[in-house]
């Protein structure tokens, strides 16, 4: 068990500022991790999609550092919370997951939390494990810790109601189950996102009714996705997955806008801040961004795939989007004749009409031109949409 002492103020600072939005209660926070004393650590995270992403990362990469320090990491799959899906955020209700769609999702948590955790030492639980047991006396009874007046002051409750759009109650009972958690799992400190406070809040209001201190709790800067606007989520699309190969990674980080390359070394990398600081003085004097982000690429892809790979990853974006390549391999498709938006929709797996809006967008190119007529007739060759590459061959 690692203590804090007088010396060790830059690893401190680190820990406790790095990525890091709020603490609930800082002081609390500082006398735990000085007083030698293994904290119970927690995260929850629902199965609402079969990958985690560099969004989690943020905050599972935080774990590591806790753990790293001595403290008990757990790892909380919502499987049973997911039945209801979170609302923070959403402006209408989420579509509830059955049973087979959450252990499909959930299947290989584990082995992605492991690209950054030491599973060795890493509590994995679940809440089924507490909610399938509880009896309506104990929830009544956690219930009574709460107003509807306190739920429905929450931002997106407020905008559903001027928009005339429904809260289903079993919407409010979200961050109750949340805050039950962290007494089932008698947790000292829960991380989550900035949008999760309210959430994280609810632990704090009912673990006093069992006998346990309030957890503290850390919030942490949401990552926005690679459309630059919204945070990294499953359900939008703008996602770099702990499950994408090195080639996808590297070239999905290519793809990062500008304006958050500095965020992205912040929070995604190891990368000392001293750097961080220098990289962001050297783009507004005038650097290369595309430099910039090809190291940026570099540094995510070797810390999820090991530097050789990541090495590889980098030559084979250079190929193709420098160089104006094609990649060594390249999946054929074979077709019945078709028209572009046909053939495209066929390649890609889109819908028609997102095919025709691609090639009216200019997002397609065919033997390396580009794709401009929507209703043309179909021709053999390499398609590429974006980063990826499809060969199309044409029956006879």
């Amino acid at each position: 068990m690692t203590k804090f002492m007088q010396s060790d103020t830059a690893q401190f600072d680190e820990l406790l500022t790095r990525g890091v939005e709020q603490i609930i209660v800082r002081e609390s926070v500082a006398k735990k991790l000085t007083s030698g004393k293994s904290l119970r650590i927690k995260l929850g995270i629902d199965p609402t999609a079969s990958s985690l992403h560099l969004g989690h990362a943020v905050i599972l990469r935080k774990m590591r550092q806790f753990q790293d320090l001595g403290h008990t990491i757990i790892f909380l799959v919502g499987d049973f919370t997911a039945r209801i899906g979170d609302p923070s955020q959403k402006e209408k209700a989420r579509v509830p997951l059955g049973d087979k769609e959450i252990a499909a999702n959930m299947k290989s948590y584990r082995d992605q939390a492991g690209k950054i955790l030491d599973l060795k030492k890493t509590e994995f639980r679940y809440n089924s494990e507490w909610w399938k047991e509880m009896d309506f006396a104990e929830l009544f009874d956690i219930l009574s810790l709460f107003s509807v007046q306190r739920m429905l002051e929450r931002d997106m409750f407020q905008v559903r109601m001027k928009k005339d759009r429904p809260i289903w109650i079993h919407e409010l009972l979200y961050p109750v189950m949340q805050g039950y958690d962290s007494v089932a799992l008698q947790a000292d400190i829960e991380l989550g996102g900035t949008d999760q406070t309210f959430n994280l809040l609810a632990g704090r209001i009912i673990q006093p009714r069992y006998g346990q201190e309030p957890q503290d709790i850390m919030t942490f800067e949401l990552l926005e996705g690679l459309d630059g606007k919204n945070k990294m989520s499953m359900s939008i699309g703008n996602t770099i997955n702990l499950t994408d190969s090195p080639d996808e990674m590297f070239g999905k980080t290519m793809s990062v806008p500008d304006s958050l390359i500095v965020k992205y070394f912040r929070l995604c990398t190891d990368m000392p801040e001293a750097e961080i600081r220098q990289i962001e003085s050297e783009m507004k004097k005038g650097a290369n961004p595309k430099t910039v982000k090809e190291r940026l690429a570099r540094e995510i892809a070797t810390i999820y795939h090991g530097a050789e790979k990541a090495e590889k990853a980098e030559k084979a974006f250079q190929k193709i989007f420098s160089h104006k390549g094609t990649p060594d391999t390249v999946e054929e498709v074979v077709s019945e004749p078709l028209n572009a938006t046909a053939a495209v929709s066929k390649l890609f797996g889109v819908s028609k009409t997102e095919g025709r809006r691609l090639i009216i967008q200019k997002s397609v190119h065919v033997g390396g031109a580009l794709l401009t007529d929507p209703n043309a007739q179909a021709k053999e060759g390499v398609y590429r949409k974006g980063r990826h590459f499809k060969k199309l061959k044409i029956k006879k």
